[in-house]
């Protein structure tokens, strides 16, 4: 397995829109492991193949405490979302950024798992925030886009000032 480097906003690759996984095979089942010792490594509880410049739809998440439940989505596409909450989120592609975003309260969504077969899960709370948050990412979008412009600003001026400082 292997860390990949993880991209960081406003890097424009974060709004490549990731092509569907034709075949789930063993280059994608590596890309999965490979996603996943990186996401638990940085840490976070979810990474989509986007954050690590690779434009497929492939997701992994984690939010359990001990990390002993990780759920591959690949081709993920949610089906019906329900309710509205405020959630504080974050990003490894924005580090060190925590907003409150509105998003679903509850998902149901698809995916095939890494072995290619078919699955559902019906999701509330962080999970539901962590699949909007991931699918989001694979269509191109980073979380820090639902705010204010002014916010936004913000945001970027501060990740540039960081920029500098640790170059």
């Amino acid at each position: 397995m292997a860390l990949l480097p993880i991209l960081r906003y406003p890097d424009p690759r974060l709004h490549t829109r990731a092509q569907p996984v034709a075949v789930v095979d063993d280059e994608i089942r590596q890309l999965v492991r490979d996603m996943a010792e990186t996401m638990y490594e940085a840490p976070g509880i979810g990474l989509a193949a986007t954050q690590v410049n690779v434009h497929r739809r492939v997701v992994v998440i984690d939010v359990t405490e001990d990390k002993s439940g990780l759920l591959v989505l690949i081709n993920p596409e949610i089906l019906e979302r329900a309710g509205e909450q405020v959630c504080e989120e974050g990003c490894l592609s924005v580090p060190g950024v925590y907003e409150k975003v509105t998003r679903a309260e509850r998902v149901r969504m698809k995916a095939l798992n890494e072995h290619g077969e078919p699955w559902e899960v019906e999701a509330d709370g962080l999970l539901a925030v962590c699949i909007q948050h991931e699918i989001d990412h694979l269509d191109g979008k980073v979380f820090v886009e639902y705010l204010s412009q002014l916010k936004l600003n913000r945001i970027k001026s501060k990740l540039a000032k960081k920029a500098r400082i640790t170059a």
